[in-house]
Parts: C-alpha cells; sequence; structure tokens
C-alpha cells in the first residue's frame, strides 16, 4: 500500500500565536541591542561578550520587576496602561525616578586628580587577535 501525503489546512490559530510569539522576540532583541546597548561594547574575548550579555539581562529584568513601582510616563500619542502592562521601553523612561529614591550602596566617588597615563617611552602592544568563528558549510 503506498502512504499518499495530503496537505492539511494549517492551523491559522497556531500560526497566528507563533506569529505574536516572534513579533515580541524580535523587539525584545531590538530593545536590548538599541537602548541596553547590548551590542555596543567591543569586546576582545568570548568571556567578556558573556559577562556583558549576563549584565544586560540583569539590567533587562530589573525594568520588568521595577514595572510595579514606577508610573506610566506615556508620550502624547501612547494609549494608557496598567502598571502590569507597561512595557520595558516605558519603564525605563520612569526609571530614574525610581532610583532617586531607592539610592545607592555606593559611596560617592573622591576626586584623585589626572591620571599619570602611560609612562614615556613605553608603546602599548597589538591587541591579540582570535580567529572568526564561522559556521559549518
Amino acid at each position: 500500500m503506498v502512504a499518499r501525503s495530503r496537505r492539511e489546512a494549517p492551523d491559522l490559530e497556531l500560526l497566528w500565536r507563533a506569529y505574536v510569539s516572534r513579533f515580541d522576540l524580535e523587539h525584545t532583541f531590538r530593545f536590548l541591542k538599541q537602548v541596553l546597548g547590548w551590542s555596543t561594547p567591543r569586546v576582545r574575548h568570548p568571556e567578556q561578550a558573556d559577562r556583558w550579555t549576563w549584565v544586560v539581562l540583569a539590567a533587562f529584568t530589573q525594568l520588568r520587576m521595577a514595572r510595579a513601582h514606577v508610573a506610566d510616563m506615556r508620550l502624547p500619542w501612547e494609549r494608557h496602561y496598567e502598571a502590569a502592562r507597561l512595557t520595558p521601553v516605558r519603564v525605563h523612561r520612569a526609571v530614574s525616578a525610581l532610583l532617586a529614591h531607592v539610592g545607592t550602596p555606593a559611596k560617592p566617588p573622591k576626586p584623585r586628580g589626572r591620571s599619570p597615563g602611560r609612562p614615556k617611552g613605553r608603546l602599548s602592544e597589538r591587541a591579540k587577535r582570535y580567529p572568526a568563528v564561522k559556521k559549518a558549510a
């Protein structure tokens, strides 16, 4: 007996959910890169890139947790949302006011004057180069 393959109609509800999920992911990556500076630093070691990724994800997590504690600072053309539905962009706008109330455990920096810089006659070495990681064909 020969098995025939027939094309079934796609489940539109499943396709819609997948599209909405992809849409959210793309905007999250755009926010991480443009606002939080995920792709900004020019690191030289893979370990530095991993650490920077964790720092950016920690900042994103803090924005998500601060969402219930900030007021909605919307632009004139934006709709009003409840605190539970605020996007990370809107929380980012308002989090500076929250940070002023929370404070910081760090001591204020001490003025130290000018840096001495590199000693005279000493040249810096060329940075170590690493091969580019390429996908297999």
